[in-house]
């Protein structure tokens, strides 16, 4: 017989993690009906019913990603899970993949090329800034890639990636073209089927406001071929997608068990995102961006990203001389209920990643913010100047 272990169950306490205001790098925070939904009663994932929920899922995905491509499922697995799902099934070892790196979720996309035994081509650029497509296109001159990668909203640095001149160069050389849009999709406008992308890959926990679990992806016409075109089988029984297509498609075929609840959850995300209106969603993301960060220069502190290259969703702030990066988010989190980020790899200690993500995405958060961080600043002895709540005001005036 083995050895026992005993426990005391006074040990273990309700869950109680308190109210928190998500406003880093993600999750941002869940809207009620989405929780509410959530919590419906689980039933089994062949269920008549849930099929129709997976249908409908699947509808309000297309939305989202403004696509055709019947293959838009969200795989069961957090954001990085759709990563790996794309490289996964698209790349055999051998194979020449592009990859453009300005950030850690870029260095990711490398590693897992290397391990898939792809032959890596990379195109570096500034952290902090957009990869320059001249550097692409060199890179690509005379050869002929399987698949173009890159990163539209680098979580590490707040750098939006513009992509229509990179997606000319995939279609040049013959690549596919591969996207990550984990933290950007649903916070701006990204239409898959205009811009040429052949697969894409989010997450639900950042501008979805759906809690982390969930990888929605779509995959092109051309991504399907390539797919079922593949020399040797998907090195990932979980996330061959030649298989789970067939449970997610007219055959019911199945794979594994569906996380129910997580797309019930989902699905609730995606119907609250259609009824406010894609336009409506991107201008309320762009509005509460501008007014932070007004706010933060009227401070008299600095962005990381020029301002022509930054995300809405994702504001990365210079930590002023002689600011401990760790002291100010604790006071922020603790005093405040204030969740935001640290930096990343060399950007470690140097920057706050600041979200405004979708149901964290308000006018109240940014004035919430704003306060608590003067307050912070100050008894910390930095030197921050008054008006920036005015300034903050005057863009919502001006709107």
């Amino acid at each position: 017989m083995g050895v026992l272990i005993n426990i005391d169950i006074n040990d273990f306490r309700d869950i109680n993690p308190g109210e928190r205001v998500l406003m880093g790098p993600g999750p941002s925070n869940v809207p009620a009906r989405v929780l509410q939904a959530m919590s419906a009663p689980c039933i089994g994932h062949l269920d008549p019913y849930f099929l129709s929920v997976m249908d409908e899922t699947q509808r309000l995905l297309r939305f989202l990603f403004q696509t055709e491509n019947p293959f838009t499922i969200p795989v069961s697995g957090t954001g990085s899970a759709g990563m790996e799902t794309c490289f996964v099934n698209l790349i055999e070892p051998g194979e020449e993949v592009v990859v453009c790196i300005n950030g850690i979720f870029g260095t990711r996309m490398a590693d897992i090329v290397r391990r898939l035994g792809g032959q890596l081509i990379r195109v570096d650029g500034e952290w902090g800034r957009a990869i320059d497509p001249e550097a692409v296109r060199k890179a690509v001159k005379g050869r002929s890639p399987k698949l173009l990668a890159v990163v539209h909203a680098e979580t590490s640095t707040g750098v939006c990636q513009p992509l229509e001149d990179i997606a000319i160069i995939a279609r040049e050389v013959g690549a596919l073209f591969l996207v990550d849009m984990v933290t950007s999709l649903g916070g701006m406008e990204l239409a898959v089927d205009s811009l040429g992308i052949d697969a894409a890959y989010s997450g639900t926990q950042k501008c979805i406001s759906c809690p982390p679990g969930l990888a929605p992806i779509s995959f092109s016409s051309g991504a399907m071929k390539a797919l079922e075109g593949r020399n040797s089988p998907v090195v990932s029984w979980y996330l061959d997608m030649s298989m789970v297509q067939s449970y997610w498609g007219t055959e019911r075929k199945y794979h594994h068990t569906a996380p129910i609840n997580m797309i019930y959850a989902l699905r609730e995300a995606l119907r609250i995102i259609a009824e406010e209106g894609l336009e409506t969603r991107f201008a309320r993301h762009q509005l509460n961006h501008k007014a932070l960060v007004v706010g933060i220069e009227a401070m008299g502190l600095a962005m990381l990203v020029p301002e022509s290259e930054r995300l809405p969703m994702l504001n990365a702030i210079c930590i002023p001389e002689n600011v401990e990066d760790m002291k100010v988010r604790k006071a922020l989190l603790n005093e405040f209920g204030i969740e935001i980020g640290g930096g990343l790899g060399n950007l470690k200690g140097k920057i706050w990643r600041v979200g405004l993500m979708g149901h964290s995405c308000c006018r109240k958060n940014v004035f919430l913010f704003l306060s608590a961080l003067e307050t912070v600043l100050k008894a910390e002895g930095a030197n921050i100047k008054d008006g920036y709540l005015e300034a903050a005001s005057a863009v919502y005036m001006e709107t």
